[in-house]
């Protein structure tokens, strides 16, 4: 009656942005991941038969705005029948910031719930379940470079290249540690209904994930590089364009982008990418990391550095 897993946050290289079906929460897009292995969101999920009603702790303090989510992502892993629960979550990063914690904390509450549950799913219907909820949380179940697909009436993602395969490392500048101002679901409807750019985004995303799966399996940084950051600033137009505008970016950020355009000029194997929020994550050669981190944390705005490699998928915690 009681499991906790573990889950890491993935970082998308070749965005999701927009749904194609919202009920569903199926993405229009496919996109390209890594999952890193230093930050991490631990999901504790306690059956309790005298509870009435679920409760949640996010770092130690009661949370209801997220419990509503939570408990429909429950009733799906477990049913609704099930005892109501008490769920812990610690996160070693900020959260609702543009990291990805909805992606760590769904995928580690599937694997938790159906294991309290003493319910065994594989992990494919566990990223179904957690891609309900959280459209990239499909992608934390797996670990590396994964792919999550946009074919089909289901969620479809699996991993393409182990993280041990191409052992990359990021550098995670934090220029903004609170809430972002607008939610990435909210987003995603204002830009498909409102922005002249987003019918593009959709037509020319299989080319984008073509050429970035031909870098990864040629283990080819530039070529990853280029495509990354060109899709990462199509889908900030995207944005940009949309009524109202959406614009997560401040100051930081694009000194952030001017730091790693430096460093590339000195010969460093380094590209940037930006996720839903003001936070720029620096994606190096595992030897430059030091440098990378050392430039960003000279970078004015930038109040923490967080660095990485590539981790695995979600798991139950050892011995938990």
């Amino acid at each position: 009656m009681q499991a906790t897993a573990i889950a890491q946050p993935n970082i998308a290289l070749i965005k999701y942005w927009g749904k194609r079906d919202v009920a569903q929460n199926l993405p229009a897009v496919g996109s390209i991941s890594i999952t890193l292995s230093n930050l991490f969101t631990r999901m504790q999920v306690r059956f309790d038969d005298g509870l009435r009603t679920d409760r949640l702790a996010v770092n130690g303090a009661r949370d209801t705005a997220m419990l509503p989510r939570l408990s429909a992502c429950l009733d799906n892993v477990a049913g609704t029948t099930r005892p109501r629960a008490h769920i812990a979550s610690t996160c070693n990063f900020p959260i609702a910031a543009g990291l990805a914690s909805s992606a760590s904390s769904f995928a580690a509450l599937v694997v938790a719930g159906a294991a309290a549950s003493g319910i065994s799913f594989d992990t494919a219907t566990l990223a179904r379940l957690a891609g309900r909820a959280s459209g990239s949380a499909a992608r934390s179940l797996f670990g590396g470079f994964v792919e999550l697909g946009n074919a089909g009436d289901t969620i479809d993602v699996g991993e393409i290249c182990p993280a041990g395969a191409w052992p990359l490392a990021v550098a995670v500048a934090i220029t903004e540690p609170g809430p972002k101002p607008v939610g990435s679901t909210e987003a995603m409807e204002i830009s498909r209904e409102t922005s002249p750019f987003y019918s593009n985004w959709v037509v020319a995303q299989p080319q984008d994930l073509a050429t970035a799966r031909a870098a990864i399996e040629g283990r080819d940084f530039g070529q990853l590089a280029a495509i990354a950051e060109h899709n990462c600033l199509k889908m900030h137009s995207v944005m940009w364009a949309s009524r109202p505008p959406i614009v997560y970016w401040n100051a930081a950020t694009m000194r952030c982008l001017q730091t790693v355009r430096r460093l590339q000029g000195e010969g460093a194997e380094v590209f940037f990418t930006i996720d839903a929020g003001p936070q720029v994550k620096a994606v190096c050669r595992p030897e430059v990391l030091g440098d990378v981190e050392a430039a960003l944390r000279g970078t004015a705005g930038v109040s923490d550095v967080m660095t990485t490699g590539l981790g695995n998928g979600a798991c139950l915690e050892h011995g938990a």
